[in-house]
């Protein structure tokens, strides 16, 4: 029995180091992916910018394109999670509900800047992968967002445009920093990895397509009531 119980910690301490090894596996393959596309990306590459030797990665990952939808599916699913949680802050109205998930986006992006360049890159060719991601990991997410989007176009919240035009012009103004960080740096000197920079950036998107749309909608509940 005792040997039983010590070996329970030496257990979970490996199961702990194993996911470890796969959650850096899986953003290292982001960041290559992301800089040289699938094709240019190399099993070897991605051991590299995380210190293992390449026979590692493939154990866990006995492809690269096994790779490549593990690593989607991995960045996703943290977007997911914290969506999850802000969900659990209160009954929220279906236009506080989208800025809070696409504020989460935004975040994720100013952290992994590397995440909508990887998405980036599959949309420059129609490929498998592609198709994929968008069946099995964007349409779970459009069905859930969808919905919100529509439900505050009702309330006169959100212009009233086919609501996938609305998402992904918010997906591009959540990818704004991420994608022009270099080109700001030269043209405005500002830093894209200064958080006052992104602070102000995303205040701009909000007031700009939340905070606006909130007070009209405020003005007309006044105004009504009258």
């Amino acid at each position: 029995m005792i040997a039983v119980r010590s070996g329970r910690p030496r257990k979970r301490a490996e199961q702990q180091r194993s996911i470890e090894t796969r959650v850096s596996i899986l953003n290292a393959a982001i960041a290559e992916f992301a800089a040289s596309g699938f094709e240019g990306a190399s099993i070897r590459a991605i051991a590299d910018r995380v210190g293992l030797q390449h026979p590692l990665i493939t154990y866990h990952y006995r492809s690269k394109d096994i790779l490549w939808r593990a690593a989607a599916e991995h960045a996703f699913a943290q977007i997911r999670s914290e969506w999850d949680n802000s969900a659990e802050g209160g009954d929220l109205s279906p236009l506080e509900r989208l800025r809070e998930e696409y504020t989460t986006l935004f975040r994720y992006t100013v952290a992994f800047p590397e995440f909508h360049r990887f998405m980036r890159q599959e949309t420059l060719t129609n490929n498998p992968r592609l198709k994929w991601v968008a069946k099995e990991v964007l349409a779970p997410l459009l069905g859930r967002l969808l919905p919100q989007i529509i439900e505050a176009q009702k309330r006169a919240l959100l212009p009233a445009v086919d609501p996938i035009l609305f998402h992904y012009m918010m997906v591009s103004l959540t990818a704004t920093l991420s994608e022009f960080g270099p080109e700001m740096q030269i043209t405005g000197g500002l830093s894209s990895e200064d958080p006052k920079v992104a602070a102000a950036y995303w205040r701009l998107v909000d007031e700009t397509v939340f905070s606006a749309r909130e007070a009209d909608a405020d003005s007309a509940q006044k105004v009504a009531k009258r």
